[in-house]
């Protein structure tokens, strides 16, 4: 057979290096900074355009006004005018009250405007010179026509050019300004955001303890106490853990030393006949021990991974306390506890995982079973939830006579190992991991569990159910809670 041909192997792309942050703000600054320039630039144009304009209309219409007022004191008021306008140059004309207009700038001056001047009317508009725009200004006389000014608007801009260049001197000088501004600003940001990312990196290294130092700028202090409370949230995470791993250790030797003292003891043929099912018996006990420990660590490592599935169906959970009460009461009779159940006598429908359920019970049991005396009782009760958030839903208590807890307690007491460090050596405790795995598990079925004080004198663990669980096929993983 041909052999076949390897896949071609693609190089890795590369990550692309993102911009620094001062560059961002830098460039920003400038980008933002030449718009407002451009804009300013724009609007200034058009305004001193405007300005200009007006003021050369305003120059004509005073001139124009002058020329008037001399020609009505005047004998002869035509060759006066004449003789002025030649002074002035081309920008006028004069409309005599016959229509016929006179002076250099009679080009410019159309029918309109002679018969607006002749009916007294001022004019005040735009015209052409030689194909160019300009400015015209009518002025009527007291007798009819009147002295017409132009100006183009070419000569005016030329009167602006200076200004223009100076407003264009002052805004590139501003965008120097704003872009150093924005460099500035950048170096500000950027120095304190590439502080805290070391101090990120360090925590990410391992490093506890590492000094974040307060900042003056309210969104970079947030991220400074985000990263504070974080190594004090991973700090606190890995005492815990490492509490945790030496519990798991001195409770994983108990068994194993004893198991390995009488494997040793059999081996070398140290153990009579008589002794070999007493001892079996103890080897069989301390590997349940040990077995249930493991199971426990597992349950617990798949809640946390989110490897944990339920199934829901429906049922009457008072079949189940019922089940559970004949499971458990041969173990409670051996020492001397009564327990009982106290059970409506309705059915207690409800849609949710019952080998879950009756995981949570055995646990909460077993807990009150090791911790209450001879003489005292264990109760399970169950009923619906009277209140009006789920009228459908099932409350089930494990109540016990034993020591209870106080409210301290009660706090905790769902929190891996923080009973069993209380009281380790003052009762009975077990590995640590129950409560919390109940807990994971009544959240997993879409309930809650809390402990109180109980009538019979020791703890009372309530665990409130839906009336149906969150559906969740047998093979899919939960979200996280």
């Amino acid at each position: 057979m041909a052999e076949r041909a390897a896949p071609e192997r693609r190089p890795p792309k590369r990550r692309r290096t993102p911009a620094s942050l001062t560059g961002r703000i830098v460039l920003v600054t400038f980008a933002v900074a030449l718009i407002a320039v451009l804009v300013t630039a724009v609007v200034s144009v058009g305004v001193v355009q405007s300005v200009a304009e007006g003021q050369a209309r305003q120059q004509l219409r005073a001139q124009a006004t002058a020329l008037v007022a001399d020609a009505a004191t005047s004998a002869t008021r035509l060759d006066r005018l004449t003789q002025r306008l030649t002074v002035l140059g081309d920008r006028f004309a004069v409309v005599a009250p016959d229509g016929t207009v006179s002076g250099p700038a009679r080009a410019s001056v159309d029918d309109v405007v002679v018969r607006e001047l002749q009916d007294g009317r001022a004019v005040s508009t735009t015209t052409t010179i030689g194909g160019r725009d300009a400015v015209l200004v009518g002025i009527p006389g007291p007798a009819g026509g009147g002295v017409v000014g132009v100006r183009k608007v070419a000569d005016i801009a030329a009167g602006t050019a200076e200004l223009l260049r100076w407003i264009a001197v002052a805004l590139v000088v501003g965008l120097v300004v704003a872009t150093a501004a924005g460099w500035l600003l950048a170096r500000l940001l950027g120095r304190p955001m590439t502080r805290l990312a070391a101090g990120a990196r360090e925590l990410a290294q391992g490093r506890r303890g590492v000094a974040i130092a307060d900042q003056p700028v309210a969104e970079i202090e947030d991220v400074a106490a985000a990263l504070r409370t974080l190594d004090e949230a991973l700090s606190a995470s890995e005492d815990r853990q490492r509490e945790f791993l030496l519990s798991v250790s001195h409770e994983i030797r108990t068994p194993l030393t004893a198991i390995r003292g009488y494997a040793e003891a059999l081996a070398d043929g140290m153990v009579p006949a008589a002794e070999t099912a007493r001892i079996g018996a103890t080897l069989t006990t301390e590997s349940e021990r040990l077995r249930r420990f493991v199971d426990d660590l597992l349950e617990l490592a798949r809640l946390e991974a989110d490897d944990f599935a339920i199934d829901p169906q429906r049922f009457d959970a008072r079949g189940t306390v019922q089940r559970t009460v004949e499971a458990w009461a041969a173990a409670c009779a051996r020492v001397g506890v009564a327990l009982r159940a106290e059970l409506p006598a309705d059915e207690l429908p409800i849609v949710t995982d019952e080998m879950r359920l009756r995981q949570i019970v055995d646990g909460l049991v077993e807990n009150a079973l090791r911790v209450t005396p001879a003489g005292a009782p264990i109760v399970i009760a169950a009923r619906t939830t009277d209140d009006g958030a789920d009228p459908g839903g099932v409350q089930l208590e494990v109540r016990d006579g034993g020591p209870g807890l106080d409210e301290a307690d009660g706090a905790v007491a769902f929190e891996r190992g923080e009973l069993r460090d209380r009281y380790r050596d003052l009762r009975p405790v077990g590995t640590g991991l129950g409560l919390s795995i109940a807990r994971r598990l009544v959240g997993r079925l879409g309930g809650a569990i809390s402990v109180r004080r109980a009538p019979e004198g020791g703890a009372a663990f309530v665990v409130r159910l839906p009336h149906a669980a969150p559906l969740r096929s047998s093979n899919t993983p939960l979200a996280r809670r």
